[in-house]
């Protein structure tokens, strides 16, 4: 899951405001192994798995320490569910009923099996907004509200596609992150290369160039997401970028950070990923990740992009050091 700290997003109820967690989870509903293999016959048709539907919720906090779940427009009380065309609950999705995106072009979506691994961003709007985004919701657009544009949330999840069994990145939005919208699929594998079998589990920030002289990160123009590439060819995971000027349309820039070396230790040479971005006050930028190594073992591991705004760079690994106190 995500935490949002305090004033980082448009929902302040109580002085100082409040932490907002994005979190998956799966209940105890049973579905087809079968419907996530590309090959279902791989398995006995009655092979059945619990949990596998998953679902985004949030909970809220004052304090970042004691949580209350917040009960959203799903069944379940979840605040994101895969979208189902034949669950009667979710045809207003439709483009046949009329769902339509923003800027009310009708919105075919595809169909998903699970929804996780939420990654959820403000977009800010208005006439000083540096990234010159303009968003209107659809809830905004159905209720009929003015043309003034509040804050928006941006949420960027990992599924897998009813259709084609294929991993991919989707998108929804949202006005005050509790209620959403999906704006459909944002980010599918390349037909060959490093994440042809499949796109998942994503981090998104906004652009920032480092100040020297006031020693801060100033915002820039448009959006970077790392997000894990699956290569069919060894099934092994690395970390891939992509780059959008509106958090919706993406232009991919290629690897970033590849698996480890196997002779020099090995311990990420199965695969890395679940990248975790952190811009430092001075001027560098650092990568956390998972790295799985040969024996099946995870470990966190960290590397430094080699440019200071890190929108394009390559990342190289550094050697933790840890001091232990007497």
């Amino acid at each position: 899951g995500q935490v949002m700290l305090p004033m980082s997003t448009p929902a302040v109820l109580a002085e100082g405001g409040v932490y907002l967690m994005y979190y998956m989870g799966g209940t105890f509903e049973e579905t087809s192994v079968g419907s996530y293999l590309e090959d279902p016959t791989a398995v006995p048709d009655d092979a059945t798995i619990k949990g596998m539907n998953l679902r985004v919720g949030v909970a809220m906090s004052q304090d970042g320490l004691t949580w209350g779940r917040v009960e959203g427009d799903d069944y379940t009380g979840a605040i994101m569910a895969p979208y189902d065309k034949s669950d009667p609950n979710q045809n207003w999705m439709s483009a046949e009923n009329g769902y339509r995106d923003d800027d009310k072009s009708l919105l075919y979506l595809d169909e998903e099996l699970y929804v996780g691994w939420p990654e959820v961003v403000v977009h800010h709007i208005g006439d000083d907004a540096s990234n010159g985004l303009s968003v209107n919701s659809f809830a905004n657009t159905a209720k009929g509200a003015s043309d003034k544009k509040p804050p928006a949330f941006y949420m960027y999840y990992s599924t897998m596609l009813k259709d084609c069994k294929t991993k991919a990145i989707g998108c929804a939005v949202s006005e005050d992150g509790f209620r959403w919208f999906k704006r459909g699929t944002c980010l599918r594998p390349d037909e060959e290369g490093f994440d042809a079998g499949g796109c998942a589990r994503c981090t998104v920030i906004r652009n920032a160039n480092f100040n020297e002289e006031k020693g801060i990160w100033d915002n820039a123009p448009g959006w970077t997401m790392y997000y894990e590439g699956v290569n069919p060819e060894d099934g092994k995971h690395r970390v891939m970028a992509a780059e959008s000027a509106d958090g919706r349309n993406w232009e991919k820039l290629g690897m970033v950070l590849d698996v480890g070396n196997e002779e020099e230790g090995g311990w990420d040479f199965n695969g890395v990923g679940s990248p975790h971005m952190l811009r430092l006050d001075d001027g560098s930028v650092r990568m956390y990740y998972t790295g799985q190594g040969k024996d099946g073992h995870t470990s966190i591991g960290i590397a430094k992009a080699d440019g200071a705004e890190g929108t394009k760079a390559k990342f190289t690994r550094e050697q933790a050091q840890f001091s232990f106190a007497e």
